[in-house]
């Protein structure tokens, strides 16, 4: 039935590891015993928070009467009754366990008893009168309680506080003799079993006034996948055993369980047996029998039928091995081939000044986030690469985003020449530099002048003016780009500053480096659109007047054809060859056959020596 249970929940999706659990409980005796009727209490209590998927109960000798009951505490107990003196008693129980983690502080707790001193509702006052009740206290309990703070504290802070005190001062033992300490006795010798300083803990929180019980239970306890850095390190081995905590009633949270054992709340580990104003009726098996002497056996194993990959343990140990074998067959084939691997890092720096705000977490911008990258790039240049080329540009684009990233890089040679000498002329990103589209034309001429290319070339790049005024034609009619009132801060911020600066000024300019763009001056100048709101430029290379229609059919942008000029691509241009030059012509014609020589392309650049990269990216 165990497996049964089991294997039905793993198909219908049960993602956890499930515990099965056997307990054997066996006395031998070496004569027939008379049996008095024996309760046992080994069914998971009903409040468990720990879900049991299956349970099942065997008793010998098999000629016996059965009586399934719940005790006055809602406890599922079994009554069994044995007409006939018998030899033996054999109770085994199976059990599945889903370990399922949950947070055992996931509870909310009524206002009026967040404040501890605080005093049940009367209309449940009487019903917890029994839990309230303590045993008269002896000469060291009282010092214990005396020594108690009990100014006003947050009720949970202050549990858990006197939790983790009898964890500290009461020392844990195995003890095999019968019965639970006094509480004096625990104090006195500063050390007990777990029922111990379970019974003590429910007579300290009583004599506060304090709601508490007795449990009994299983403590199924699973080796962790990763040891802990700054805990304890948790147990070596899988194992499971009888074990007793205190449950304290909260109102609003209702049972919560503190177990002194180990200092911390009940989890998953904990499956309650029975729960009950005093120990002794807590007790797993209770009977009589006649005199005789007993041969007893006891034993526990916890065992795991399934578990589904997870972070701390992503395969089993058979699927390790088996990516083990195979990462050394790799390895002996990249050996052989002489491939050589080497691994880079991508470090993530925030600022130490604000680490906690978006920007540093997960919003892509932010006030100081520019500043900071800025900063460290250079400091990166000084250690690294003092004559290195510092480089501010696109970075990665997300799916979801609206725009690529940015980039801050540097780029240096490994042979110690500099590649950039003066590095004032970058300007720093909390300066102000005060340029505009002016000054980027200028540059990109003048950077035209020194790779020889006619600076006609330079050219504007506009924001697309259809897209930009469908938008504002979108707009309400009492708004304005100005203050258009989108939901996108981004987007609103973009068009008002688009509308600001104007569709018909240029965005910026852009100088194409390629070999195709030495063509003669009469052919350049084209006006070139943007993607909307970024000022990048996405032109198509054949498109070099507004009177210019590419013959390529395979171009996005444009797919009409014209006789006005046909161009015999490049490789790197996606336009059809021109059908009335022959196969080695690399020249633009006109429809007018007006011959345009293209003897002045340089040849190819030898190709750079050696470098290295560094980049700060959002």
């Amino acid at each position: 039935m165990c497996q049964g249970l089991a294997v039905h929940a793993i198909l219908r999706g049960t993602m956890a590891i499930l515990a099965a659990v056997h307990h054997l409980t066996h006395y031998k005796y070496d004569r027939p015993v008379v049996l008095g009727p024996q309760v046992i209490r080994l069914q998971p209590a009903p409040h468990s928070r720990t879900k049991v998927l299956s349970h099942s109960l065997k008793v010998e000798p098999a000629n016996h009467f059965v009586n399934l009951q719940q005790d006055p505490y809602g406890n599922f107990l079994a009554r069994f009754v044995f007409p006939e003196p018998v030899t033996e008693l054999k109770i085994e129980v199976d059990l599945v366990a889903d370990m399922t983690v949950y947070n055992p502080f996931d509870f909310f707790v009524e206002e009026s008893a967040e404040t501890f001193p605080f005093d049940y509702p009367e209309e449940i006052r009487e019903d917890l009168a029994i839990y309230r009740a303590p045993e008269p206290a002896g000469p060291l309990l009282s010092n214990f309680l005396a020594s108690i703070d009990r100014s006003p504290a947050n009720t949970v802070n202050f549990l858990v506080d006197l939790n983790a005190r009898l964890r500290r001062e009461i020392a844990y033992i195995v003890r095999m003799d019968t019965g639970v300490y006094s509480p004096e006795e625990t104090l006195a010798a500063g050390k007990g079993s777990c029922r111990d300083s379970s019974w003590l803990l429910v007579q300290i929180l009583r004599n506060l006034r304090i709601a508490a019980r007795f449990v009994s239970g299983y403590l199924i306890q699973l080796k962790p996948d990763l040891v802990s850095l700054d805990g304890p390190p948790g147990t070596a081995i899988d194992f499971t055993d009888l074990h007793a905590w205190c449950e304290v009633y909260i109102p609003g949270a209702g049972w919560i369980g503190f177990d002194p054992t180990s200092g911390l709340l009940t989890g998953e580990s904990h499956v309650p047996l029975a729960a009950t104003p005093h120990f002794r009726n807590a007790a797993p098996i209770s009977g009589t029998a006649s005199f005789a002497n007993v041969d007893f056996n006891f034993d526990m194993r916890v065992d795991r039928i399934a578990e589904h990959p997870r972070i701390t343990k992503p395969f089993s140990d058979e699927s390790w091995e088996a990516l083990d074998r195979l990462g050394e067959k790799v390895d002996a084939a990249l050996r052989d081939g002489d491939v050589r691997l080497t691994m880079g890092g991508e470090p993530t720096f925030v600022s130490i000044d604000d680490f906690e705000s978006a920007e540093w977490n997960t919003a892509a911008v932010g006030p100081a986030k520019r500043d900071k990258a800025d900063e460290l790039i250079r400091r990166l240049r000084e250690r690294f690469a003092p004559g290195g080329f510092l480089h501010y540009g696109q970075g990665k684009w997300y799916p979801g985003e609206s725009l690529p990233r940015w980039t801050f890089s540097l780029y240096w040679r490994i042979d110690g020449e500099p590649v950039w000498r003066d590095p004032s002329l970058i300007a720093r990103e909390n300066g102000n530099a005060a340029v505009g589209p002016e000054q980027a034309e200028s540059l990109l001429k003048a950077v035209a002048g020194e790779l020889g290319i006619d600076k006609a070339m330079v050219s504007e790049a506009y924001e697309d003016p259809g897209e930009w005024l469908l938008k504002e034609g979108k707009l309400p009619d009492n708004v304005d780009p100005s203050n258009s009132k989108l939901e996108d801060p981004e987007e609103r911020s973009r068009m008002a500053r688009v509308f600001e600066r104007g569709l018909t000024k240029p965005s910026g300019y852009v100088l194409p480096v390629q070999r195709w763009t030495a063509r003669p001056p009469a052919i350049a100048g084209a006006r070139r659109n943007g993607r909307p709101g970024a000022g990048a430029c996405s032109w198509c290379p054949a498109i070099l007047r507004l009177d210019t229609v590419c013959r390529s059919a395979r171009c996005p942008m444009f797919r009409q054809r014209s006789s006005l000029i046909s161009c015999r691509s490049t490789p790197q241009c996606h336009v059809a060859r021109c059908r009335r030059a022959p196969k080695s012509c690399r020249k633009l014609r006109p429809a007018a056959r007006t011959k345009w020589r293209v003897s002045s392309l340089r040849p190819p650049s030898p190709p750079p020596p050696p470098s290295r990269t560094a980049s700060s990216s959002d």
